[in-house]
């Protein structure tokens, strides 16, 4: 299996390449030169497998670089701290199934993936030799997800930018009480957006990227959007056995895509037979919801809403998702991209966007819908959603019909004490995340410039 980039620039390369690279060179984003096709026989055998078997079967087909016995021995170390022995569990829940990703040690979906991220990290630097700069971008759940993946590993720093003062308490609490010498949080003062931009501007000096190792755990690094693939297949299966269904929906909270595309790619593989629809959801940042109903992606102002999360108005995945869009000429993606951060706009015809519909349906959902729902999925169902897993319920119960529909639950509810208190009253922490309470923090807050952060990693790589 080989990778290349959206945008056409770079030579095939390998599984482990595309892993350390994260952000192609040519500044367009890692994908397979091609998808594998499944036989109705191999997908029916995966039916009844345990989560870490069926993620060696999916993730294996992407790369055929590394041992098998190694391969499953990193995605049991990568599982081995869930605590729910499914991993992924899934259960119905009133109307809907509720895909609960939020069992590992940050209590969040973005955990199923930076634990194996991690893990792949240190196996590749340890044959190297080598060591690595991380740099990352957080609206919220994956800055403290990605610190957990590589605290105190040998080889690895990480340096994380949040924006400052617009993500949850507790996620903030989160990332700045890890105080291991490995660990840097950046609170950079604007947008999610704005630190998005920023660690694409720096990956995209080669330089300084090459001098500095650096290397990336947000979703533009391709083994993100892989490990994702696997909770969508595991509870195709699940409930499928339970509901003697054979065909599903989804529902998705998505602000980046990433999660999104990933079910995108869970459906070419398992066919439309198997997956029907993706339902995508956003809050009021509905640049994705826009696209998809529109057929305009456009930019606009970040509104701070109650699901700080999806709090986003450029979506870093969408690259991947056009390239497809665009019957893979990565100079027509390269065009648009260009043209796109030229103008802040792309407006599709009437073609593409029949394409566009047949992959997903989307809505919008308001603040007062969220409250609402939370409020109201609780009284019916005694059942807690935090906020952005609320609005997926909401879009997922709007497009319910026949079929089986689930919906994924991306965070834990205590992680977002505050909106959950306004809906239904105050809460129980978890342990997990009532221990962080008084913690000592480490954090530094930092002008929204590029600048800025390459001499805070200039002067703390000591490679």
């Amino acid at each position: 299996m080989k990778y290349i980039s959206t945008r056409g620039g770079i030579a095939p390369i390998s599984f482990k390449d595309a892993v350390m690279m994260g952000l192609a060179t040519d500044g367009g984003l890692l994908l397979p030169q091609s998808l594998p096709k499944l036989s109705d026989k191999t997908i029916e055998s995966w039916h009844n497998l345990e989560y870490q078997d069926l993620a060696y079967e999916v993730i294996s087909l992407f790369t055929d670089d590394m041992p098998e016995a190694d391969l499953r021995q990193l995605i049991a170390k990568s599982y081995a701290s869930f605590t729910h022995p499914d991993i992924t569990p899934v259960a119905k829940h009133g109307e809907v199934h509720i895909l609960e990703l939020f069992h590992g040690p940050t209590l969040a979906f973005k955990d199923v993936a930076l634990q194996f991220l991690g893990n792949l990290f240190e196996y590749f630097l340890r044959a190297d030799k080598a060591r690595m700069n991380i740099l990352g971008a957080t609206s919220g759940d994956t800055g403290s997800a990605a610190i957990y993946g590589v605290r105190g590993k040998e080889r690895i720093k990480i340096f994380i930018l949040h924006p400052h003062k617009r993500v949850s308490p507790i996620q903030e609490l989160q990332m700045t009480s890890v105080l291991d010498d490995n660990v840097f949080n950046l609170a950079i003062q604007g947008s999610f957006d704005s630190g998005q931009a920023i660690v694409k501007e720096i990956f995209n000096d080669l330089d300084f990227k090459k001098k500095h190792h650096l290397g990336a755990v947000n979703s533009i690094n391709w083994a993100r959007i892989l490990a994702q693939i696997v909770y969508y297949v595991y509870s195709y299966f699940r409930v499928c056995n339970s509901e003697g269904s054979e065909q599903v929906d989804f529902t998705v909270p998505t602000g980046n895509f990433g999660d999104i595309f990933a079910g995108f790619l869970a459906k070419r593989l398992l066919t439309a037979k198997r997956i029907r629809r993706l339902v995508l959801a956003t809050n009021e940042n509905d640049i994705l919801s826009r696209f998809v109903s529109q057929g305009v992606y456009a930019t606009g102002d970040v509104s701070q809403t109650c699901s700080p999360s999806m709090d986003i108005q450029v979506a870093s995945n969408f690259e991947r998702y056009l390239y497809f869009l665009n019957d893979f000429d990565a100079d027509r993606t390269r065009n648009d991209m260009e043209s796109f951060a030229a103008n802040a706009v792309l407006r599709f015809d009437s073609t593409a966007c029949d394409r566009v519909n047949d992959d997903f349906v989307s809505q919008r959902v308001t603040e007062p819908e969220i409250i609402a729902t939370i409020k109201s999925f609780y009284e019916k169902n005694n059942y807690v959603l935090d906020p952005h897993t609320a609005v997926g319920v909401t879009a997922g119960i709007s497009h319910k019909d026949k079929l089986p529909m689930i919906c994924l639950a991306t965070a834990h509810p205590g992680k977002f004490g505050d909106v959950v208190g306004r809906a239904i009253g105050p809460q129980p922490l978890p342990d997990a995340l009532a221990v962080l309470e008084g913690k000592k923090t480490r954090c530094e807050v930092i002008p929204a410039k590029s600048t800025v952060v390459k001499d805070f990693i200039e002067r703390d790589d000591k490679l």
